[in-house]
């Protein structure tokens, strides 16, 4: 009997031909100045177009939503022109691939603002630290993040706006959908958990207001590009960066009730990949089936033997894999035989050169 991982499944108006995702990965090597994709980042992206989807790394949606150094846009024609070079390489190779539109909120540094201050639904600091490079040597490393500013209440309606305008260049750019980034400490998941969220406004408070930004982001790239081709990442177990919430699976289920009103066509929950992390309760996904009726994506330091168990449990639809990619482009293939996989240099994970990056060899060259 065929394994579950090598079936095809459709997902809104894809049909992939695997359960098997590339999960989103920063690697900041953009061309600078500027942020911008290039053909680099084509060829590293072609090499895993074997994913069932290709979910590309987290990609700031404006300045403002930038938080480390090297990371991509998508709100300029620059930006769209490179993003074009990686997604006609991706679809030359049979693939199909979403973009990750990204604002950081509070997680950046005082040298990607004009005023020096990232932005967040509130004035607390995420006790936390970003990769920065330093302009002077060139070489990069983990600072502190600043306390940010609150963001105002007319100025949010604003970033809603840059979202829907990044999806319209996502498209404009030929990617076949969006990913939403809702998780890991960022603006959207800023604004749903108590820890991080002071406000008093209609954003603020109640489970109801905290999940009014997420919704209201949501509504615009599902209005600009379709919900069939619009996913959202959601972390509702991780808890580093100051984000501890004793509510927070009550208000991810509230959000989950919502998408599935809008018609989003997959949640995708990013899991702790380090040894001691939490682990999602089995009751937790259960209860996001009985809520939520589109496709369901896992991530998290799954192995193929977990990833097929969820996927016949029936508790997950589609399995991302990250670090795996890194070193094993051809990472389908690798599963399906049997293959040993290659381990990857963690010296070369941020910035650098093609070294490290789109220099791992398939399975031929490699052995």
């Amino acid at each position: 009997m065929q394994n579950v991982l090598f079936t095809e499944t459709k997902l809104g108006a894809l049909t992939l031909p695997n359960r098997i995702a590339m999960a989103p990965m920063t690697r900041a090597r953009t061309t600078q100045p500027g942020n911008v994709p290039n053909a680099m980042m084509a060829e590293y992206y072609a090499q895993r177009a074997s994913a069932g989807l290709v979910i590309t790394e987290a990609t700031q949606i404006s300045q403002q939503g930038q938080g480390y150094s090297f990371t991509p846009g998508i709100y300029t024609q620059a930006h769209v022109d490179g993003w074009k070079l990686v997604t006609d390489a991706v679809h030359q190779a049979g693939g199909r691939i979403f973009l990750q539109l990204w604002h950081v909120g509070r997680m950046s540094h005082e040298s990607f603002h004009e005023d020096g201050k990232p932005v967040a639904p509130s004035a607390l600091s995420p006790d936390a630290q970003v990769w920065v490079v330093d302009p002077a040597t060139g070489g990069g490393g983990m600072v502190d993040s600043p306390i940010p500013r609150a963001l105002e209440t007319e100025e949010i309606a604003g970033i809603v706006e840059d979202f829907r305008k990044a999806a319209a260049n996502a498209r404009e750019a030929g990617f076949d959908g969006v990913e939403i980034h809702g998780a890991n400490g960022y603006l959207i998941d800023e604004f749903l958990r108590r820890s991080s969220n002071h406000r008093t406004d209609q954003y603020g408070g109640a489970q109801e207001n905290r999940i009014r930004f997420l919704v209201d982001v949501a509504e615009a790239v599902a209005g600009e590009i379709g919900a069939d081709r619009t996913g959202i990442r959601l972390s509702p177990y991780i808890t580093q960066r100051n984000m501890a919430d004793d509510e927070i699976i009550e208000v991810i289920l509230k959000a989950a009730q919502e998408l599935d009103r809008i018609g989003l066509t997959y949640i995708h929950l990013s899991e702790a990949d380090w040894d001691d992390a939490p682990q999602v309760p089995e009751q937790f996904r259960h209860d996001l089936r009985s809520v939520y009726s589109g496709k369901i994506i896992v991530a998290g330091k799954y192995t193929q033997e977990r990833a097929t168990a969820i996927l016949d449990a029936g508790l997950a639809d589609i399995v991302a894999f990250g670090r795996p990619f890194i070193a094993n482009p051809d990472l389908p293939r690798r599963f399906a035989e049997g293959l040993p996989l290659a381990d990857f240099d963690g010296a070369t994970l941020f910035g650098g050169t093609a070294e490290g990056y789109s220099t791992y060899a398939k399975w031929e060259a490699a052995a």
